[in-house]
């Protein structure tokens, strides 16, 4: 029997979004999954476009927070309520190619690899394409996602049998990388395919749009989370920056 793929879908006011995303998951290939959508409390009409679908396919599954927490509380609920041998990320504005599941599934199976990424490419608010691919790396461990996490949140596949379920730190951003270090505390590497399997909406109003935000966050993540030093903290925040701000425009 094919193993069960938990695909793990935090949402905030993405009712304009929702819908393709969820459509991306229906057209999959790979048919066994569950998508489990956890709503931080959102104010539009995301409940009643993710309740046209539920109704429609049972693979779907609706969870309600109780008060507005945040992606990574949202995140790790979804996890918690998860029963895949897999788990899969997928931010409730993104899309996957049809074919994403099944190709990192037998990625990972092949090689034996417990954990894993793939490249993507960047979309706007209409979907229109942005001619902008980003690029992973063979693999990457706990060192390379603090220097330049190549990772797209989206993209990510674990094997829950090896790595066992996880609480995503609760920061407001950059919580998708914090979780991806804590995962390689246990996991030695994550592996990159270098296929195009994801699209990254980009949005004007996104939490992550704002670059002086990032790196307060980023500063956080290495002093409070991570416990590393100042210096090291300094390092590691100077070659994030001139990466992902000022070398990539």
């Amino acid at each position: 029997m094919e193993d069960l793929i938990s695909i793990i879908t935090p949402t905030y006011n993405c009712g304009n979004f929702i819908a393709e995303t969820i459509e991306s998951v229906i057209s999959q290939t790979y048919q066994n999954w569950e998508m489990i959508i956890v709503d931080d409390c959102s104010t539009d009409n995301t409940k009643d476009v993710v309740k046209e679908y539920i109704n429609e396919d049972r693979r779907i599954k609706y969870h309600l927070l109780q008060e507005n927490s945040g992606a990574a509380v949202a995140r790790t609920k979804a996890m918690e309520l998860a029963s895949g041998a897999y788990m899969a990320f997928l931010d409730s504005d993104d899309l996957w190619s049809k074919d994403k599941l099944a190709r990192q599934l037998s990625f990972m199976k092949e090689n034996k690899y417990a954990f894993s990424c793939t490249a993507y490419e960047q979309i706007d608010e209409v979907g229109k394409k942005l001619n902008k691919t980003i690029k992973t790396k063979t693999k990457t461990n706990y060192n390379g996602v603090l220097l330049s996490c190549p990772v797209g949140n989206s993209t990510v596949m674990y094997d829950v049998k090896k790595l066992g379920k996880f609480v995503v730190p609760n920061i407001r951003k950059r919580n998708d990388d914090a979780l991806w270090l804590r995962m390689l505390k246990k996991e030695k590497y994550i592996h990159g395919m270098s296929d195009v399997l994801m699209q990254y909406r980009i949005r004007s109003n996104s939490i992550s749009s704002n670059k002086i935000d990032l790196i307060k966050y980023h500063w956080y993540l290495y002093r409070k989370i991570e416990n590393l030093s100042v210096i090291r903290s300094i390092f590691h925040l100077s070659c994030w920056g001139f990466i992902k701000i000022f070398k990539i425009k």
